[in-house]
């Protein structure tokens, strides 16, 4: 007798490793989740629920062209025979395929309150009504003329579609989202005829590449429209692979209200993003002050969207306003593409844009060929019964007898006659009505009808060209249904591509205001409201002076040059006001104690600047490389103790001046020296004794200009510098005459003082 303890009436208990119950049971609801739930069939498009409704309406006679039925009656016969799970569930599948801001094309005919665009939901099943909308009976077309296999219900009492006869391409039409184990799905909308003229296309030319059916198909039609900014190669790849994403955003324009002012209208909104939460949103960042660029929004949406969008002030430039709401809102959303679907109706694999068509193709050819010899085998039958009704007029009066006085009539005919049991049956069965010679008339003919019939449905059977031709046809059909031209074909979403210009959002947050920047010679700085030019009532602390000011605006980049050869970068906005004496530059950023600032200066995009040290090496480096991201700055120019930094200067000209502290100048052009973002660079001018002194570019054409102490302007031509010129390198000759006693060209950058 087992030592294993019994459970009543079960037997003996088998232990099984945890693990191994675990990963067998975890494996099978993964696999129930993935067929039977989340993943739609790529011949379909469906996935069960959806199917199973469309079923049971259609099962229900409620047909395009009847009249509605109660949704409640509706989820019931649903749940009863084809669902077994929540009525909830199957509701809210059901709304889903009846509203037309979700499905782009809608297989339900809805009735009453199905939700809008706000997220406000469907009323309770009991109040609503539906049937199906004329697209589901495309997919629906010739089910019952065997063109798919039917399995057993839940309860083994009925049958259901295993899928779909599909005349329509509903996968990509329609797109299809879901969530399921360790695999998820979300697939686009596309435009009906875009779809068509590809699948057209693929038919004629079987080899298509991906690259050429995006020519057909450039993008989704969301039913909320939208533009779709996404580059076109992120497009083709996304198609190509199965997984990316499409950028898309929110429809705008600009309505003047006339001396300047205006305001943003938002006509369409990203898919699936419900508009008064978007708008909550929007007041939430405008309460935050995190859209200084927007004063006001409202909903003024009735049967279309309007939302309207008042800038804080008339000055705000348009693009800048919608580019901050684009990026901070969802007025712009990523709806990313993942092919994940199921092919055959059972293998989860991720399809190419090519692959998801080619499959769809193949499920109407094999729907063609099982309708025709589900066609072929009725036509048979019928021909073997006119056969027989045939021979039984042309016998007619021994049939009769046979009828009146054989005890078996049946057995009888099919012996004198050589008949089938088919036949024979047919011929006990005629009514004496269909005697007449007219019947007989009606008989030929329609065998003959069905004769020609079979003939080409032999044929069909026979050929591939045959089908293909018979499959385009259809395809033709349902392009001229969904044509463009029709208010339900018509292309919603458009295409778009980003503002051209740099837009610095954090920038545009900053109202755009006159300043004067001012720097003193103990290194303090400050930033006084306004373009000032006078000066001399500016003060600072005792034992300090005025070095250097500039103007500039709020939105500006200050870019502080070290004899460290590091570049420091401060915010304008962030300098601290002018009614004090300001703060130490060295509490703004991390400058070591034994350097000091060099020069200070407006950072201007895209511009190119000279940088040397006092040993007489430099380069040229792009302006637009020296913005230093943190409080330590970013070295540029390398340099050695004891040589310092000692200028940066604009290049300007195609010519370069240098002097040295010997007062020896030397003039070359600008070509010999190294364009580079970080370094030593080479050697611009030797000096015997000393070191750089100063350096200047100019054009060739117009001369080299100084200006002395006393504040008059020189300028030599190219003739008159004919002894200066050389080469880099060089050591150079003795300075002009009238050359300033400081050994400077004078200021370099705009500035008022220093």
């Amino acid at each position: 007798m087992s030592d294993k303890p019994i459970l009543p009436g079960k037997g003996p208990i088998e232990p099984v490793p945890l693990r191994q119950a675990l990963e067998e049971r975890y494996l099978a609801y993964a696999l129930s989740t993935i067929m039977g739930r989340a993943l739609p069939d790529v011949r379909d498009g469906l996935k069960p629920v959806h199917r199973r409704i469309l079923y049971a309406m259609r099962e229900l006679k409620l047909n395009p062209d009847s009249a509605y039925k109660k949704c409640a009656k509706i989820v019931g016969e649903v749940m009863g025979n084809y669902h077994p799970h929540g009525d909830q569930a199957i509701y809210d599948a059901l709304v889903r395929l009846a509203q037309d801001f979700m499905v782009r094309y809608p297989l339900v005919d809805g009735q009453g309150n199905f939700g809008n665009i706000d997220g406000d939901s469907a009323a309770a099943m009991r109040y609503t009504e539906a049937r199906l909308a004329p697209t589901s009976s495309l997919l629906l077309e010739a089910i019952d003329e065997d063109t798919v296999d039917f399995k057993p219900t839940y309860d083994g009492s009925n049958q259901e579609p295993v899928v779909l006869p599909s005349a329509f391409p509903n996968l990509l039409a329609n797109g299809s989202s879901g969530i399921a184990v360790g695999m998820a799905t979300n697939i686009p909308p596309h435009n009906a005829e875009e779809l068509c003229n590809a699948l057209l296309h693929l038919i004629k030319h079987p080899n298509a590449t991906t690259q050429k059916l995006v020519e057909f198909i450039p993008g989704p039609d969301f039913p909320t429209g939208g533009v779709v900014v996404e580059p076109r190669e992120q497009i083709l790849e996304a198609y190509e692979t199965g997984r990316g994403g499409f950028r898309l955003r929110a429809k705008w324009e600009k309505e003047d209200l006339g001396r300047g002012g205006y305001q943003i209208v938002v006509t369409e909104v990203p898919y699936q993003v419900q508009k008064s939460k978007l708008v909550e949103r929007i007041a939430e960042l405008m309460t935050e002050r995190k859209l200084p660029l927007l004063g006001d929004v409202r909903d003024e949406s009735a049967e279309e969207v309007r939302l309207v969008l008042e800038p804080k002030t008339r000055l705000v430039d348009p693009v800048v306003l919608m580019e901050s709401l684009f990026r901070l809102t969802d007025l712009e959303v990523r709806f990313g593409l993942n092919m994940n679907v199921l092919s055959a109706g059972q293998i989860p694999s991720v399809l190419s844009l090519r692959e998801v068509l080619r499959q769809w193709l193949e499920h109407r050819i094999e729907a063609l060929i099982r309708r025709s010899q589900f066609r072929l085998k009725k036509i048979e039958h019928r021909l073997e019964v006119l056969d027989g009704y045939l021979i039984a007029f042309l016998n007619l009066d021994e049939v009769i007898r046979i009828v009146r006085y054989e005890d078996e009539p049946k057995q009888a005919l099919i012996k004198r006659f050589k008949l089938t049991d088919v036949q024979a049956e047919a011929i006990l069965n005629l009514r004496l009505r269909a005697l007449s010679k007219l019947e007989e008339v009606e008989i030929r003919a329609e065998h003959e009808r069905l004769s020609a019939e079979r003939e080409h449905l032999l044929a069909l059977l026979a050929s591939e060209d045959l089908q293909w031709e018979h499959v385009a046809e259809e395809i033709k059909k349902t392009r001229e249904l969904y044509s463009k031209k029709t208010d339900i074909g018509r292309r919603r979403s458009t295409f778009g591509e980003e503002p051209d210009i740099e837009i610095d959002l954090e920038q545009a947050f900053v109202e755009k205001e006159p300043i004067t920047v001012v720097f003193s010679d103990k290194g303090w700085a400050r930033a006084m409201k306004g373009h000032i030019t006078d000066l001399s009532r500016v003060d600072f602390k005792q034992g300090d002076k005025l070095r250097r000011t500039f103007h500039a605006h709020t939105t500006d980049k200050i870019l502080l040059f070290t004899t460290s050869g590091k570049f420091y970068t401060l915010e304008a906005k962030e300098l601290p006001g002018g009614r004090g004496h300001g703060e130490p530059v060295r509490l703004m950023v991390d400058l070591e104690d034994n350097h000091d600032i060099i020069t200070a200066f407006v950072h201007q995009p895209g511009r190119k600047l000279l940088v040397a040290s006092t040993a007489g090496y430099g380069f040229i480096v792009p302006e637009d490389e020296v913005i230093a991201s943190t409080r330590k700055g970013k070295q540029v120019l390398n340099v050695a103790e004891p040589d310092e930094a000692r200028l940066v200067i604009p290049v300007t000209g195609d010519q370069i001046a240098t002097v040295g502290e010997n007062r020896r100048m030397l003039v070359f052009t600008t070509d010999e020296i190294n364009e580079m973002t970080r370094g030593k660079g080479v050697i611009l001018q030797r000096f015997k004794d000393g070191g750089l002194a100063d350096a200047r570019t100019f054009e060739a054409a117009v001369g080299l200009t100084w200006v002395d102490s006393a504040g008059r302007t020189f300028t030599l031509s190219m003739d008159d510098l004919a002894d200066w010129v050389g080469i880099r390198a060089q050591a150079g000759r003795n300075v002009p005459p009238r050359f300033p006693r400081s050994t400077s060209f004078g200021p370099v950058f705009d500035n008022l003082a220093g």
